[in-house]
């Protein structure tokens, strides 16, 4: 429960009814419901839903400042045209007639592909956009299609479509079922679960001790979430030999057991060669993980009633992401825990996105960019050759840009070159609600009404969740007449550049959940306002799969031909410090520092480092270090401690506000520094596309320390 401080008034013409309302979180992938108090036309507390069927009152730090971003005086509401330093409010019309014109300019001068689009992550945690954004993309006709995608979860994707058929069968651990959970690279109690929509995941994580149960996490750093497990050190970048080497032993020992799955099953002689070499012994050293360890892992794994693999950020943000979704997948198949309660099972959403979809398609490779030859993914290309494309002269080059609620100066590779790179662009317009690190180069930004003025539905996060349901959520707050919904924009933008508008998201809604498993009516929906409950996840394969024959495919053939890299990668000596990024309960990604009750406390942008390495570089707690990479530098806090491996430093992501010519202005007191400054577009997962953000080599210095007035004698 919380109670957000004294609102300002609200007119009477805007103002909701006093009462309660319920309505989910849309912050994050934990989709929390939530009950909120109305009293005067502002939201006065907000507490736990306890009757919806998913989160059961669970209530996390963000959820409660949802009517803090409601009146962030910092929120745009009318579209802005900048001129130089200047920005100046716009009506609606002429500011969509001005984009309209500037976009097809461009694309009459250069070609379609000369204007670039790029989605951040809330795009897919508000369904008007995510069921309107597509019409006006497609719209432009360019490839030149960017997303938060490669700088994220683009490794599950792609071993999903390798191995069950579609870039959106995504197994889920069902942990509320599970004997045994092995976590690797998550932090669900600072994530809230990520590819996994499980609210509450602290005392889900407590029941599986509770009822007899183990969780085991491997992490470079023993995290929040390693309170709520067994927790053990790994090297960065190394899971994928661990795992290789899980299944060397339970074929070497004759553990596998899958079952029923043979009967669609294909490759399993195929990864059983595959894993021969990586035995215990010979990844070790790797890993930083003793033989005996390994092997006693595998064998517990195999042997419990039910285990599930999960492996998320830490696992898919690095140089081998695509392999670690591919292993965990096998690892949970040959043991016989998938598709089965307790194992790895499959969602069956309300809204399915996969009902109209194709059996044996491939969106993969069917283009690349220009400047590296990057392959795209499901219509989209990899995040961190956007700047390249953008500041390389020659046919095809980015001449516009689009961004939809993105941040990507801070959010992708070598974020000072994108910063510097979209200075040099004929024309860039920005739809989201805040002028930021990225949307300051925009020429025009157009807002969209967001959180408590929008009528919302968890699209994307149903597929993810360990129980079926689903959950209308009406807008409390109407929006003012100098407003727009995100949809109305789309629809708008799209209707000046084909003369078709496409249907609201609310009709779009209606017809996928008519024609779902469920067979649900929109009003049904919006009469059970705790949302309905569909059951546990239950198995559905093979009739769910969309391989061209059917089958799982247990060793695709790009798969095995990237052990090849793995194992290079495994003769290098280690470099003598590597970065690694961390996630915090109280923020979210770039979008969650301008609230004051999530920013107050000491600074969070620190460098956490060993005990040992603080010795070397002769530096304590609080004095600056100067973290360097190939692409950058910054200088940030150190934090000694000794929650993470020698050798291993870790920043959080998000952080490098305080730049000119934004409007944030709490972010603005708590700048740190960009994680993103260091990341390095050439470091790949280069089966995948997507960006290795994690095990960046860095070298530390000292940074001179700053001169305390005091110490000089100062009055």
């Amino acid at each position: 429960m919380t109670q957000p401080d004294p609102p300002a008034a609200v007119p009477a013409l805007f103002a909701p009814q006093d009462g309660s309302y319920f309505r989910a979180c849309n912050l994050c992938e934990a989709i929390c419901g939530l009950i909120l108090t109305v009293q005067g036309g502002q939201v006065t507390d907000v507490r736990g839903d306890p009757d919806d069927p998913l989160s059961h009152g669970h209530l996390c730090p963000k959820g409660a400042m949802l009517p803090d971003l409601h009146r962030d005086p910092d929120r745009l509401k009318r579209p802005l045209r900048r001129d130089g330093d200047t920005w100046t409010e716009l009506d609606w019309e002429t500011a969509l007639d001005e984009v309209a014109e500037r976009l097809k300019a461009v694309q009459a001068q250069h070609g379609p592909d000369a204007v670039g689009m790029y989605q951040g992550n809330p795009s897919v945690h508000n369904s008007g956009t995510l069921l309107s954004a597509g019409g006006f993309l497609a719209a432009l006709g360019s490839k030149n299609r960017y997303s938060a995608t490669s700088v994220d979860q683009l490794p599950h994707h792609r071993a999903a479509l390798e191995m069950l058929g579609h870039p959106l069968l995504l197994p889920i651990p069902d942990v509320d079922r599970t004997d045994f959970l092995l976590m690797m690279g998550a932090n669900p109690a600072a994530s809230n679960g990520s590819i996994l929509t499980a609210p509450g995941l602290k005392e889900r994580l407590k029941a599986i001790r509770g009822r007899g149960g183990r969780v085991v996490l491997l992490d470079p750093r023993r995290t929040e979430s390693a309170a709520y497990a067994e927790h053990a050190f790994i090297r960065p970048g190394s899971d994928a030999a661990l795992l290789l080497a899980l299944l060397h032993v339970i074929f070497e020992e004759n553990l596998e057991t899958p079952g029923r799955l043979l009967d669609f099953m294909d490759g399993l002689d195929a990864l059983r060669a595959a894993a021969l070499p990586y035995s215990p012994e010979a990844v070790a050293d790797f890993t930083g993980l003793s033989a005996d360890f390994i092997r006693r892992l595998a064998r517990d794994f195999a042997a419990a009633p039910s285990a599930a693999a999960y492996g998320r950020i830490g696992l898919s943000t690095q140089a081998f992401g695509g392999l670690c979704q591919w292993l965990l997948n096998a690892l949970n198949i040959v043991t016989g825990n998938f598709d089965r309660p307790g194992g790895a099972m499959l969602p069956l959403p309300a809204f399915d996105q996969l009902a109209r979809a194709t059996r044996g398609q491939r969106p993969l490779g069917r283009w690349t960019s220009r400047v590296r030859g990057l392959p795209e993914f499901d219509g989209e290309l990899p995040s961190a050759a956007l700047a390249e494309e953008i500041d390389t002269p020659g046919t095809g080059q980015i001449r516009a840009l689009v961004t939809v609620a993105g941040n990507p100066v801070l959010s992708t590779p070598d974020g000072r070159r994108l910063d510097r790179a979209l200075t040099g662009l004929e024309f860039m317009v920005a739809i989201d609600p805040y002028l930021n690190e990225t949307t300051r180069h925009a020429d025009l930004i157009l807002p969209p009404a967001t959180g408590l003025e929008t009528e919302h539905y968890d699209v994307v996060f149903h597929h993810f969740a360990v129980r079926n349901t689903a959950r209308l959520n009406p807008a409390i707050f109407d929006i003012g007449p100098d407003q727009r919904y995100d949809w109305q924009i789309f629809g708008g933008l799209r209707e000046r550049l084909t003369g078709a508008r496409g249907k609201d998201p609310s009709a779009r809604l209606a017809l996928g959940l008519k024609t779902g498993p469920y067979k649900l009516e929109l009003d049904e929906l919006k009469a059970a306002p705790h949302g309905l409950d569909f059951g546990p996840l239950q198995p559905c394969l093979p009739q769910r799969l969309l391989s061209a024959d059917g089958r799982i495919q247990l060793a695709p053939l790009s798969f095995l031909a990237d052990l090849l890299r793995l194992d290079a990668a495994i003769s290098v000596p280690p470099a003598a410090f590597v970065l690694i990024g961390r996630r915090q309960l109280r923020g979210n990604n770039s979008w969650m520092h301008n609230t004051p009750r999530l920013m107050r406390g000491p600074d969070r942008c620190t460098l956490m480092l060993h005990p040992a390495d603080a010795q070397k570089l002769g530096v304590a707690s609080g004095e600056q270090v100067t973290l360097s990479s190939r692409v950058g530098s910054v200088t940030v806090p150190a934090e000694v401690t000794d929650a993470l491996m020698p050798g291993v430093v870790s920043l959080p992501h998000g952080f490098g506000h305080g730049r000119a010519g934004t409007r944030l202005g709490v972010a603005e007191q708590h700048p740190g520094a960009s994680y993103n400054d260091l990341a390095d577009p050439l470091l790949l997962d280069e089966l995948t596309g997507n960006a290795a953000l994690s095990g960046i080599p860095v070298e530390l210095t000292r940074a001179v320390q700053p001169v305390k007035l005091e110490a000089l004698g100062a009055d």
